[in-house]
């Protein structure tokens, strides 16, 4: 959600969109909604604009609202981040998030580094045409850690030109690649998953939008809008807890 034609508020910024800031400026709301009773049971309000480093964020302050030791949570493509989801792993949350489609080789019709096999005893991964790919050194990238594996027998193999345009083929396996790993696991076993998100936290936001009306948020800065949103929010699970137990259920639930 975004307030649009907001020039005069300092604490806006522009949003962004599959990776791509765009021209629409404004605030990101991030919301939890449980898949049983589909009520809000957190969220929050941020300038950023990228969903990027907000899954662990929202998904604790879920976790402590619901007092649950552990719990699931799905989210789209927007939420994968390696560090993100070992935060969640940490936190006793598991998170479900597919990986984003953003391989340089696969989009020019070369092997992606998905048909590389790692081999955890071994640090090594294996090649499609079963080479060894072994490790070579470690560097650091926009603040991570990075493992860089590449094998010799690149220069004579049958099929390098489906692989790689250079030398070496190199793959590169970040400090957060086991998290990632364990994750791909589980959604493999749970592919439904992914369905059940846009059935559920869709509906929430579908809902408030249309009570915003065009113009989405009213207030101006950050600590306002977060009010403004909580509002909202209120009246939401309000009225969906009204929806499903009546108005006479919910003032005993709330006298009791």
């Amino acid at each position: 959600m975004m307030r649009r034609n907001t020039q005069t508020d300092p604490d806006a910024r522009s949003m962004q969109s599959n990776g791509t800031i765009k021209g629409l400026i404004g605030y990101n709301v991030q919301s939890a909604v449980d898949t049983k009773h589909h009520l809000i049971v957190a969220h929050d309000v941020t300038n950023n604009g990228s969903d990027r480093s907000q899954l662990s964020k929202i998904s604790r302050m879920s976790k402590e609202a619901m007092h649950v030791d552990k719990l699931s949570v799905v989210a789209d493509r927007g939420y994968y981040k390696g560090k993100e989801i070992q935060s969640c792993d940490d936190a006793g949350i598991s998170a479900y998030v597919c990986r984003p489609q953003t391989s340089g080789s696969q989009a020019t019709g070369l092997y992606g580094k998905r048909d590389f096999i790692y081999v955890p005893n071994e640090d090594l991964y294996i090649c499609p045409a079963g080479e060894k790919a072994i490790y070579r050194y470690t560097t650091t990238e926009k603040g991570l850690s990075v493992k860089k594996y590449w094998s010799s027998a690149c220069v004579r193999c049958l099929i390098k030109s489906d692989c790689t345009t250079g030398v070496n083929r190199r793959i590169t396996r970040t400090e957060y690649e086991p998290a990632l790993e364990v994750m791909a696991t589980r959604l493999d076993e749970k592919p439904e998953v992914m369905a059940i998100r846009k059935s559920t936290v869709e509906h929430p936001f579908g809902t408030i939008k249309m009570w915003m009306g065009s113009t989405h948020f009213l207030m101006k800065r950050l600590s306002c809008v977060s009010a403004e949103m909580s509002l909202h929010v209120l009246a939401y699970n309000l009225t969906r807890v009204m929806n499903m137990i009546g108005s006479k259920q919910l003032i005993k639930a709330i006298q009791a």
